[in-house]
């Protein structure tokens, strides 16, 4: 990783020298304001998700007063973001795995990955050990150990049946692959290679990384990653080696400004899952409480990352839609269990 990390740095350089630099959060909000004025509007409405959230929070300290009803779903908490954001949510990644996992052992005749979680969890890091020996063939992709824990860890984002068959689908034939069969990858396990390991959707990774990297610095020294590596659960083969791993930010260049000290209070809207395995719900917690004005919507028992107009809440949905129509939050924090309508 290492040296892919470094050759993404260097061919940013090469092909975007004079764009990179101004690649941040910040500037993107100034992007945001021109936009507003450009359309004429005094103010502006925000809803945010995950990243999102963050972007609202510096556009509504950079610019106050140009925001009306503002919604941050998958709630960063701003302390935490910077390029190595994802360390910390270890534990609840493990969790939404064993979540799926019941689930797909409940599902054992469509899917045959075991019929306990514990056998299910079991396949999946047999698959790992294969792929340790010698990569996987999936269509025209190769799936080494390095790729296959970043294919796990894009499975679980979403807590529900279909994105967990999705996903079960994709498992199922990595097994496949594991034990020498050919393997025509399904729609999601093809698109999830496809992003992962060509070109394909480049413009979307790429400008997520700049930004990231120009937002803040990483540790330059490798070692750095590799002690944390050493350091985390040497029984976690999935979560760990992704979020402590190195990236390009440990050689991109210095950020330009300083990152932004956020406003002390905003009447905004958040929303977060309990058991959201990217953005942890204690970082919608942690801003809720620097916002007294704010009101926090809180689902829960769902391992789910971002939850309005997705999860598919009636109780999430109508508070969130209550407040975009008559711009009035809600009396107090409002609490709502993981039942769908």
């Amino acid at each position: 990783m290492v040296s892919f990390s470094a050759g993404l740095a260097r061919r940013c350089r090469t092909h975007a020298g004079d764009l990179v630099p101004y690649a941040s959060t910040r500037n993107s909000a100034r992007d945001m304001d021109v936009i507003r004025a450009a359309l004429g509007e005094r103010r502006i409405s925000y809803l945010g998700y995950s990243y999102g959230s963050y972007l609202g929070d510096v556009y509504t300290t950079m610019f106050p007063g140009r925001t009306d009803r503002v919604v941050l779903d998958g709630v960063i908490d701003p302390a935490r973001y910077g390029p190595r954001l994802l360390r910390g949510t270890e534990a609840a990644g493990k969790h939404a795995l064993r979540g799926w996992a019941d689930w797909t052992a409940a599902h054992d005749e469509d899917y045959g990955l075991g019929r306990t979680g514990d056998a299910v969890l079991a396949t999946v890091e047999g698959i790992q050990s294969t792929a340790e020996r010698a990569p996987l063939r999936v269509g025209a992709y190769r799936v080494d150990d390095q790729v296959l824990p970043t294919l796990v860890f894009n499975g679980l984002s979403q807590d529900n049946p279909s994105a967990y068959g999705d996903f079960a689908q994709g498992v199922r034939e990595l097994r496949r692959a594991a034990g020498g069969d050919p393997v025509s990858p399904s729609p999601w396990l093809a698109e999830l290679l496809q992003f992962l390991l060509t070109g394909h959707d480049s413009a979307y990774g790429s400008a997520q990384t700049a930004i990231l990297c120009g937002d803040g610095t990483a540790p330059r020294d490798p070692e750095t990653y590799w002690r944390d590596l050493r350091r985390a659960d040497p029984q976690d083969r999935f979560f760990a080696p992704v979020t402590n791993d190195i990236n390009a930010c440990a050689f991109w260049g210095p950020p330009r400004e300083r990152p932004t000290t956020l406003r002390a209070d905003l009447p905004a809207l958040l929303v977060n899952a309990t058991g959201d395995p990217r953005t942890l719900y204690s970082g919608a917690e942690t801003v809720h409480r620097g916002w007294p004005s704010s009101r926090l919507i809180t689902l829960h028992d769902a391992d789910q990352h971002v939850v309005f107009g997705v999860f598919g809440s009636a109780c999430v949905d109508d508070a969130v839609n209550a407040y975009l129509a008559s711009g009035r939050l809600p009396a107090t924090d409002v609490s709502c269990p993981r039942t769908r309508s």
